[in-house]
């Protein structure tokens, strides 16, 4: 500790830079946290979107109507007029529906929206619908929530994979960080280490104190970057998300678990750091 304080800004310029690699690593962790776990409650209800055809017959609409009707697996549904589509579209961007005005003309299609029975084949059943439904005259286009739902979660796992990939790329930078820090350290009391040598220490009890150091570098970093990020959290948590016209996106910390995987992978980078710096010195001291 007496070392840390003595070469306090060396060390503060490494915890600071660690400290903004752990923050956005946190940062993409609590954005996939929250985005997945939305996806996840999202699948628990499924929904259909039915888009109407601009001067659809009061006969094709009514045989929609009735088609729907006589679906075992629709659980209730509710007709939406291009009219009412744009004010909802308008309640939606709330300040900003002003861009709006400049339209001349309605562009959105009226539509049924409509929610399925849980438990039902969310693959084959809604799939199969939904083509039957396309067949109808004066429908424009079919959308389900499953099928979004699906391509969200094959875009998830490509970002996870990626996410892995910059975790695995910030690890290195802060490994490259606390490297680096420890022996600028070591080489301030490279006298005093000589002299410990030649009165008999042992090269383990010169190493553990730097190593140590790293260690705490690694988790006094993780802590800062954890603490900076659910202060953040606290100010937006209260806020909903919109999230395209599926749901709202309501922020939830990540698991206390990832937070302290996060700390205890912070801690052994340091230590990796600290013992890659200490061995190249002691064998640079050999030679």
């Amino acid at each position: 500790m007496t070392n840390m304080r003595n070469n306090r800004l060396v060390h503060l310029i490494g915890v600071s830079t660690i400290t903004i690699s752990i923050l956005l690593l946190g940062a993409f962790v609590l954005l996939y946290v929250n985005v997945y776990g939305w996806v996840e409650a999202q699948g628990g209800s499924m929904g259909m979107s039915i888009y109407l055809k601009d001067g659809i017959t009061q006969n094709q609409l009514h045989e929609v109507r009735e088609f729907i009707n006589g679906r075992s697996e629709v659980r209730r549904y509710y007709y939406v007029s291009k009219e009412k589509a744009l004010q909802e579209l308008k309640e939606a961007l709330g300040d900003q529906s002003r861009i709006l005005s400049a339209l001349s003309t309605n562009p959105l299609p009226a539509s049924f929206e409509v929610e399925i029975i849980t438990g039902v084949d969310s693959t084959k059943g809604l799939e199969h619908l939904a083509q039957e439904l396309k067949a109808l005259q004066g429908v424009q286009e079919v959308q389900y929530t499953e099928a979004w739902l699906e391509r969200v979660r094959d875009g998830l796992h490509m970002v996870r994979a990626i996410g892995f990939v910059v975790g695995g790329l910030l690890a290195l930078g802060a490994l490259f960080i606390v490297t680096n820090t420890i022996k600028l350290t070591i080489y301030s009391r490279k006298e005093e280490i000589e002299i410990m040598k030649l009165v008999g220490a042992t090269d383990w009890f010169v190493k553990a104190p730097f190593i140590l150091e790293g260690m705490i570098q690694g988790v006094l970093s993780a802590v800062a970057a954890m603490g900076m990020l659910y202060l953040g959290f606290l100010i937006f948590s209260a806020k909903r998300v919109p999230l395209l016209s599926f749901a709202t996106l309501k922020l939830n910390f990540m698991p206390w678990s990832y937070v302290a995987s996060i700390i205890g992978l912070s801690l052994v980078v340091g230590a990796i750091g600290s013992f890659i710096a200490v061995g190249r010195f002691f064998g640079v001291s050999r030679t």
